[in-house]
């Protein structure tokens, strides 16, 4: 294979990894995940530049076995499995656990008015709390309520269907309850 120009710039990815032209699926995918992808490296990583990489990474590996991806059962849940093996893989290399605490109580504080900065001593028990949830929790819930997706995006972006991320959502609750001692009371979309 000849070496080819990164399509996104930057030197992180190695050139040789694309095709000359990369699909319009594979284009239409990037172009719609992204932003989220970056989003959720960001709180992971707790540097833009590392996230940039990262999720650069992820699309070359992505973009570098496009056909095998697209057999997968769902290709959305395969790509956020890449981006968190290749998340995985940077901070295991540098020794690091997922930072996740401070960087979205950094977020917080970067996003909150005077009122909210009150709050933030109760975000950091609540972002610690989210930290210890099974993946799937964690993920649902990062994407839902700390970066603020909506259920149908959340859904979208994991390659699950609303019903489940509704399901994890409801346990994510349950146990976000039991971890920060409060009584947990279904809501009533819950209910049903």
């Amino acid at each position: 294979m000849t070496d080819r120009p990164d399509p996104w710039g930057g030197s992180a990815a190695n050139g040789d990894r694309f095709s000359a032209v990369l699909p319009l699926d594979f284009t239409a995918f990037f172009l719609l995940h992204h932003k989220a992808f970056l989003r959720f490296a960001h709180l992971q990583l707790d540097s833009r530049t590392a996230a940039e990489d990262v999720v650069e990474e992820a699309f070359a590996e992505l973009a570098d076995t496009w056909h095998e991806v697209l057999r997968q059962p769902s290709v959305e849940a395969y790509a956020m499995a890449t981006l968190k093996e290749v998340i995985d893989r940077r901070l295991a290399a540098k020794g690091r656990e997922v930072p996740f605490v401070a960087t979205a109580a950094f977020a917080a504080v970067r996003d909150a008015s005077r009122v909210r900065l009150n709050a933030l001593e109760s975000n950091l028990g609540l972002y610690t709390a989210i930290a210890r949830l099974p993946e799937r929790h964690y993920d649902v819930i990062v994407l839902r309520f700390v970066l603020g997706y909506p259920p149908k995006e959340v859904a979208q972006i994991m390659g699950i269907s609303p019903a489940t991320v509704r399901s994890h959502i409801h346990g994510a609750r349950r146990r976000l309850a039991r971890y920060l001692g409060f009584d947990w009371e279904p809501t009533e979309e819950e209910k049903v």
